[in-house]
Protein backbone atom coordinates (compact mmCIF):
# COMPACT_ATOMS: atom_id res chain seq x y z
CA UNK A 1 0.00 0.00 0.00
CA UNK A 2 2.79 2.37 0.91
CA UNK A 3 4.51 1.56 -2.37
CA UNK A 4 1.37 2.47 -4.29
CA UNK A 5 1.03 5.78 -2.44
CA UNK A 6 4.68 6.65 -3.08
CA UNK A 7 4.29 5.75 -6.75
CA UNK A 8 1.19 7.94 -7.02
CA UNK A 9 3.07 10.83 -5.41
CA UNK A 10 5.89 10.49 -7.91
CA UNK A 11 3.43 10.50 -10.80
CA UNK A 12 1.70 13.62 -9.49
CA UNK A 13 5.03 15.38 -9.08
CA UNK A 14 5.96 14.46 -12.64
CA UNK A 15 2.65 15.82 -13.93
CA UNK A 16 3.19 19.12 -12.12
CA UNK A 17 6.72 19.42 -13.52
CA UNK A 18 5.58 18.76 -17.08
CA UNK A 19 2.69 21.19 -16.78
CA UNK A 20 5.05 23.85 -15.47
CA UNK A 21 7.43 23.32 -18.38
CA UNK A 22 4.62 23.54 -20.89
CA UNK A 23 3.35 26.79 -19.39
CA UNK A 24 6.83 28.33 -19.45
CA UNK A 25 7.32 27.29 -23.09
CA UNK A 26 4.12 29.02 -24.19
CA UNK A 27 4.68 32.15 -26.25
CA UNK A 28 4.64 35.52 -24.54
CA UNK A 29 3.15 37.25 -27.63
CA UNK A 30 -0.49 37.76 -28.58
CA UNK A 31 -1.20 36.05 -31.87
CA UNK A 32 -4.17 38.25 -32.73
CA UNK A 33 -2.18 41.40 -32.06
CA UNK A 34 0.55 40.34 -34.47
CA UNK A 35 -2.00 39.51 -37.17
CA UNK A 36 -3.73 42.87 -36.74
CA UNK A 37 -0.33 44.61 -36.98
CA UNK A 38 0.46 42.76 -40.22
CA UNK A 39 -2.95 43.55 -41.74
CA UNK A 40 -2.64 47.22 -40.80
CA UNK A 41 0.82 47.42 -42.35
CA UNK A 42 -0.31 45.93 -45.67
CA UNK A 43 -3.43 48.12 -45.72
CA UNK A 44 -1.35 51.26 -45.13
CA UNK A 45 1.21 50.41 -47.80
CA UNK A 46 -1.42 49.51 -50.40
CA UNK A 47 -3.27 52.83 -49.94
CA UNK A 48 -0.17 55.01 -50.30
CA UNK A 49 1.47 56.03 -53.56
CA UNK A 50 5.16 55.50 -54.26
CA UNK A 51 5.82 59.21 -53.62
CA UNK A 52 4.18 59.01 -50.21
CA UNK A 53 6.13 55.88 -49.33
CA UNK A 54 9.42 57.46 -50.41
CA UNK A 55 8.65 60.49 -48.24
CA UNK A 56 9.15 58.34 -45.14
CA UNK A 57 12.79 57.79 -46.17
CA UNK A 58 13.50 61.52 -45.97
CA UNK A 59 12.11 61.90 -42.45
CA UNK A 60 14.48 62.16 -39.49
CA UNK A 61 14.91 58.81 -37.71
CA UNK A 62 13.85 60.22 -34.35
CA UNK A 63 10.77 61.86 -35.84
CA UNK A 64 9.87 58.69 -37.75
CA UNK A 65 10.14 56.58 -34.60
CA UNK A 66 7.77 59.00 -32.85
CA UNK A 67 5.32 58.86 -35.77
CA UNK A 68 5.33 55.05 -35.80
CA UNK A 69 4.81 54.94 -32.04
CA UNK A 70 1.82 57.28 -32.30
CA UNK A 71 0.33 55.24 -35.15
CA UNK A 72 0.53 52.03 -33.12
CA UNK A 73 3.20 50.22 -35.19
CA UNK A 74 5.75 48.42 -33.03
CA UNK A 75 8.68 48.80 -35.43
CA UNK A 76 11.95 50.74 -35.59
CA UNK A 77 12.48 53.46 -38.20
CA UNK A 78 15.35 51.61 -39.91
CA UNK A 79 13.34 48.40 -40.27
CA UNK A 80 10.31 50.36 -41.45
CA UNK A 81 12.18 51.99 -44.35
CA UNK A 82 13.63 48.59 -45.30
CA UNK A 83 10.10 47.16 -45.35
CA UNK A 84 9.02 49.99 -47.67
CA UNK A 85 11.79 49.01 -50.11
CA UNK A 86 10.65 45.37 -49.97
CA UNK A 87 7.02 46.38 -50.60
CA UNK A 88 7.98 48.49 -53.62
CA UNK A 89 10.14 45.65 -54.98
CA UNK A 90 7.19 43.26 -54.70
CA UNK A 91 4.86 45.69 -56.50
CA UNK A 92 7.44 46.19 -59.25
CA UNK A 93 7.79 42.44 -59.78
CA UNK A 94 4.18 41.31 -59.28
CA UNK A 95 2.10 44.38 -60.11
CA UNK A 96 -0.33 46.27 -57.91
CA UNK A 97 -1.47 44.62 -54.71
CA UNK A 98 -5.02 43.18 -54.73
CA UNK A 99 -5.62 41.09 -51.58
CA UNK A 100 -4.16 38.41 -49.32
CA UNK A 101 -5.42 35.39 -47.40
CA UNK A 102 -5.38 34.85 -43.65
CA UNK A 103 -1.98 34.77 -42.00
CA UNK A 104 -0.39 31.63 -40.62
CA UNK A 105 1.71 32.10 -37.49
CA UNK A 106 4.86 30.02 -36.95
CA UNK A 107 7.80 30.28 -34.56
CA UNK A 108 11.24 29.94 -36.11
CA UNK A 109 14.67 30.33 -34.44
CA UNK A 110 13.75 32.98 -31.90
CA UNK A 111 11.34 34.90 -34.15
CA UNK A 112 7.68 34.72 -35.19
CA UNK A 113 6.88 34.38 -38.89
CA UNK A 114 3.51 35.39 -40.36
CA UNK A 115 2.95 34.05 -43.89
CA UNK A 116 0.07 34.51 -46.31
CA UNK A 117 -0.69 33.91 -49.99
CA UNK A 118 -1.29 37.25 -51.71
CA UNK A 119 -2.77 38.17 -55.05
CA UNK A 120 -1.20 40.88 -57.18
CA UNK A 121 -2.21 42.24 -60.57
CA UNK A 122 0.39 40.36 -62.65
CA UNK A 123 1.20 37.30 -60.53
CA UNK A 124 0.62 35.76 -57.12
CA UNK A 125 3.13 36.01 -54.30
CA UNK A 126 3.79 34.86 -50.76
CA UNK A 127 3.96 37.58 -48.11
CA UNK A 128 6.12 36.99 -45.03
CA UNK A 129 6.29 39.36 -42.05
CA UNK A 130 8.79 38.65 -39.29
CA UNK A 131 8.32 39.65 -35.64
CA UNK A 132 10.72 39.40 -32.72
CA UNK A 133 9.86 37.58 -29.50
CA UNK A 134 8.81 40.88 -27.93
CA UNK A 135 6.29 41.43 -30.79
CA UNK A 136 8.42 44.00 -32.63
CA UNK A 137 8.10 44.00 -36.42
CA UNK A 138 11.44 43.17 -38.11
CA UNK A 139 11.01 42.59 -41.84
CA UNK A 140 8.63 42.23 -44.77
CA UNK A 141 9.09 40.18 -47.96
CA UNK A 142 6.91 39.47 -50.99
CA UNK A 143 8.18 36.45 -52.95
CA UNK A 144 6.71 36.13 -56.44
CA UNK A 145 5.35 32.76 -57.54
CA UNK A 146 6.47 31.67 -61.00
CA UNK A 147 5.01 28.88 -63.11
CA UNK A 148 7.16 25.95 -64.20
CA UNK A 149 7.34 27.33 -67.73
CA UNK A 150 8.56 30.69 -66.47
CA UNK A 151 11.17 29.04 -64.27
CA UNK A 152 12.49 26.95 -67.19
CA UNK A 153 12.49 29.97 -69.46
CA UNK A 154 14.43 31.98 -66.91
CA UNK A 155 16.89 29.13 -66.38
CA UNK A 156 17.41 28.78 -70.14
CA UNK A 157 18.01 32.50 -70.47
CA UNK A 158 20.57 32.39 -67.67
CA UNK A 159 22.30 29.46 -69.39
CA UNK A 160 22.46 31.31 -72.71
CA UNK A 161 23.83 34.42 -71.02
CA UNK A 162 26.44 32.36 -69.19
CA UNK A 163 27.59 30.58 -72.35
CA UNK A 164 27.67 33.85 -74.25
CA UNK A 165 29.85 35.39 -71.58
CA UNK A 166 32.24 32.42 -71.75
CA UNK A 167 32.53 32.71 -75.56
CA UNK A 168 33.20 36.44 -75.36
CA UNK A 169 35.96 35.85 -72.81
CA UNK A 170 37.53 33.12 -74.98
CA UNK A 171 37.47 35.36 -78.06
CA UNK A 172 39.11 38.16 -76.08
CA UNK A 173 41.83 35.80 -74.80
CA UNK A 174 42.47 34.55 -78.37
CA UNK A 175 42.82 38.14 -79.55
CA UNK A 176 45.35 38.89 -76.81
CA UNK A 177 47.36 35.76 -77.72
CA UNK A 178 47.40 36.78 -81.39
CA UNK A 179 48.96 40.11 -80.42
CA UNK A 180 51.96 38.29 -78.95
CA UNK A 181 52.97 37.14 -82.46
CA UNK A 182 52.82 40.71 -83.78
CA UNK A 183 55.00 41.89 -80.93
CA UNK A 184 57.61 39.21 -81.75
CA UNK A 185 57.67 40.21 -85.44
CA UNK A 186 58.13 43.86 -84.54
CA UNK A 187 61.10 43.05 -82.31
CA UNK A 188 62.72 40.94 -85.05
CA UNK A 189 62.34 43.77 -87.55
CA UNK A 190 64.11 46.12 -85.14
CA UNK A 191 67.06 43.76 -84.55
CA UNK A 192 67.62 42.81 -88.23
CA UNK A 193 69.05 46.25 -89.32
CA UNK A 194 71.50 46.18 -86.40
CA UNK A 195 72.73 42.71 -87.37
CA UNK A 196 73.14 43.79 -91.01
CA UNK A 197 75.16 46.84 -89.93
CA UNK A 198 77.48 44.63 -87.89
CA UNK A 199 78.03 42.32 -90.87
CA UNK A 200 78.75 45.22 -93.26
CA UNK A 201 81.20 46.90 -90.87
CA UNK A 202 83.27 44.19 -89.13
CA UNK A 203 85.70 45.24 -86.44
CA UNK A 204 89.37 45.56 -87.55
CA UNK A 205 90.62 42.63 -85.51
CA UNK A 206 93.42 41.61 -87.93
CA UNK A 207 94.85 45.16 -88.11
CA UNK A 208 95.04 45.40 -84.36
CA UNK A 209 96.73 41.98 -84.19
CA UNK A 210 99.41 43.01 -86.76
CA UNK A 211 100.10 46.23 -84.88
CA UNK A 212 100.56 44.30 -81.65
CA UNK A 213 102.99 41.90 -83.43
CA UNK A 214 105.08 44.81 -84.79
CA UNK A 215 105.30 46.36 -81.37
CA UNK A 216 106.40 43.01 -79.91
CA UNK A 217 109.21 42.67 -82.53
CA UNK A 218 110.51 46.18 -81.83
CA UNK A 219 110.68 45.46 -78.14
CA UNK A 220 112.56 42.21 -78.80
CA UNK A 221 115.25 43.93 -80.95
CA UNK A 222 115.87 46.55 -78.29
CA UNK A 223 116.23 43.85 -75.66
CA UNK A 224 118.71 41.90 -77.80
CA UNK A 225 120.86 45.00 -78.42
CA UNK A 226 121.09 45.70 -74.71
CA UNK A 227 122.09 42.10 -73.94
CA UNK A 228 124.77 42.15 -76.72
CA UNK A 229 126.33 45.36 -75.44
CA UNK A 230 126.47 43.96 -71.93
CA UNK A 231 128.22 40.76 -73.05
CA UNK A 232 130.78 42.67 -75.15
CA UNK A 233 131.55 45.02 -72.30
CA UNK A 234 132.12 42.18 -69.88
CA UNK A 235 134.43 40.27 -72.26
CA UNK A 236 136.16 43.35 -73.67
CA UNK A 237 135.34 42.33 -77.25
CA UNK A 238 133.72 44.15 -80.11
CA UNK A 239 130.08 43.71 -81.01
CA UNK A 240 130.85 43.31 -84.73
CA UNK A 241 130.78 39.52 -84.59
CA UNK A 242 127.40 39.32 -82.96
CA UNK A 243 124.27 38.81 -85.01
CA UNK A 244 121.05 40.02 -83.47
CA UNK A 245 118.02 37.89 -84.26
CA UNK A 246 114.51 38.80 -83.44
CA UNK A 247 112.84 36.85 -80.70
CA UNK A 248 109.44 35.70 -81.76
CA UNK A 249 106.86 35.04 -79.10
CA UNK A 250 104.68 32.07 -79.60
CA UNK A 251 101.08 32.16 -78.73
CA UNK A 252 100.04 30.32 -75.62
CA UNK A 253 97.77 27.99 -77.51
CA UNK A 254 100.51 26.98 -79.97
CA UNK A 255 102.29 23.63 -79.57
CA UNK A 256 106.01 22.80 -79.97
CA UNK A 257 106.81 20.68 -82.98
Amino acid sequence: MKKRISLLAVLLALVFVLSGCSESSEADYDKETLISQADALISSFSQMSSEELDAFKDVNELQLNLTLLQSGFNVDAANFTTMIDAWEAGVEECGDYVEHDDFKVEESSGSIMLTSDAKYKDRDAEITIEFSEDSKMLSFTASAKYTMGEILKKAGLNTVLGMGTVFVVLIFISFIISLFGLIGKTQRKKTEPKQAEVLNHPEPEETEASEETAEDLTDDLELAAVITAAIAASEGTSTDGFVVRSIKKRRKNSQWK
